[in-house]
This record gives structure tokens, C-alpha cells and sequence, in this order.
């Protein structure tokens, strides 16, 4: 896959904590920042949401107890 350079702006604190992970990872900061994308727009993110979702679903009856069913788009 040929690769694009991207170029961006982030403070240094950020800068520090990404090259700090990286480097505990065995890995070009390069290669993280590529994970986390790949990770944030991939199948990680997606499952993650469908088990919330599932999670929700199953506990709704507790929650509408717990805190009432008058909620925002639920009367």
C-alpha cells in the first residue's frame, strides 16, 4: 500500500505521551498514530458500540426504574 505523509499540529504534552507509548509498544510513533486510526475507525470502535448497545437494551429496566422513563426521544 503506498503510503501519504500527514503532517499535524499537536501540543507537546500530546507529542511526549505519543512517543512514550510508542516506544513501550516497540514501535515507530508512526506506526501507532496509524493503529489508533485504524482502530478508532475499524471494527474495535464498531464492536465496542454494539455492545453498549446490547448492554443498554438488556438493563433498560433497570435504568427506567432506577431513573424514570422521562428521558430526551423517550415518555
Amino acid at each position: 500500500m503506498a503510503k501519504t505523509q500527514l503532517n499535524v499540529r499537536v501540543d507537546e504534552d500530546t507529542a511526549r505521551a505519543a512517543r512514550e507509548r510508542a516506544m513501550a509498544r516497540g514501535m515507530s510513533v508512526n506506526r501507532y498514530i496509524e493503529e489508533l486510526v485504524r482502530q478508532d475507525a475499524g471494527e474495535v470502535g464498531h464492536t465496542f458500540v454494539e455492545a453498549a448497545a446490547d448492554f443498554m437494551k438488556q438493563y433498560e429496566s433497570v435504568f427506567a426504574e432506577e431513573f424514570g422513563t422521562e428521558r430526551e426521544g423517550r415518555r
